[in-house]
């Protein structure tokens, strides 16, 4: 809001719109630290990755053949929206259980910026590293594989930031019902597994397939990558519908966490893990 009202908890706080750098910054430094404290479990996050594309690559060579090189632009390209997807995804997802059992999700819900800010800030910071991840899986991929694709940051960035904009809208659903239901680790890795589909899915051969989410964006993409199409080359339409249809998803996702929310507070979940 242009005058920095918030509103999320109930009771109108005005805070000046700069005040929002502070909170920036603390998240940041926050995820950065937790990255640097616990260096093994950072690495094997990206080495899970990385190893999961070896076995693809290398275990598709020794089937395959040499035919495996006529998929594998789809294949690099597709561990790297995965690699995005999943890490902003279980940026939100998995925040709040993890802040329930630090015993820190009251006290963000205290914030005087809100706890959809809050959040919302959190969301975009995990955004930011996702592609950090990402391009950092990218470039292992591309090195080993010997194939380099086209990485117009004009182009690829817009279009998986509006890919990852349907997958947030996801994350927030789902840390919504974390907040009412608490225990839903097993429900989370399912809905991980679940973007591999949508990520392969032919919208090529099945327009309908454009309204699901990481669909359409994982094509364009796809497409940019392998043929260099820059992001004004693409029909408006399609990027008409990529940016609504993720927009629609971010916006519900959004709102189904502002309603859990909202829900928790009411019946006293808050506190509760």
């Amino acid at each position: 809001m242009s005058d920095g009202t918030r509103r999320d908890s109930g009771v109108p706080v005005s805070i000046p719109d700069s005040s929002i750098f502070p909170l920036l910054w603390v998240v940041a430094q926050k995820q950065v630290v937790l990255l640097l404290r616990y260096p093994l479990n950072t690495l094997s996050r990206f080495l899970t990755m990385f190893i999961f594309f070896l076995v693809v690559f290398f275990g598709g060579q020794a089937v395959a053949g040499p035919a495996i090189t006529d998929t594998l632009d789809g294949i690099i390209v597709g561990f790297f929206l995965f690699t995005l997807a999943i890490t902003a995804y279980s940026g939100l997802a998995w925040n709040v259980t993890r802040e329930a059992q630090w015993g820190t999700l009251e006290r963000l819900y205290m914030s005087p910026y809100g706890f959809g800010t809050v959040m919302a800030v959190k969301a975009g910071i995990n955004v930011c590293l996702s592609f950090l991840w990402g391009v950092a899986l990218l470039l292992a991929m591309m090195l080993v594989s010997g194939r380099w694709l086209t990485f117009d940051v004009v182009t690829v960035v817009p279009l998986a930031a509006l890919t990852l904009a349907s997958v947030i809208g996801i994350g927030f659903c789902f840390a919504g019902l974390a907040l009412v239901y608490k225990r839903l680790e097993n429900l989370f890795q399912l809905v991980q597994f679940g973007f591999v589909p949508l990520i392969a899915a032919p919208v090529w051969s099945y327009e309908w397939l454009t309204l699901l989410p990481i669909a359409h964006g994982s094509f364009l993409t796809r497409v940019a990558m392998s043929d260099g199409v820059r992001l004004w080359e693409f029909p408006a339409s399609e990027l008409v519908i990529l940016t609504v249809v993720s927009v629609a998803y971010l916006a519900a996702g959004y709102y189904c966490f502002v309603f859990a929310s909202r829900k928790a507070r009411r019946e006293g979940l808050l506190g509760h893990y």
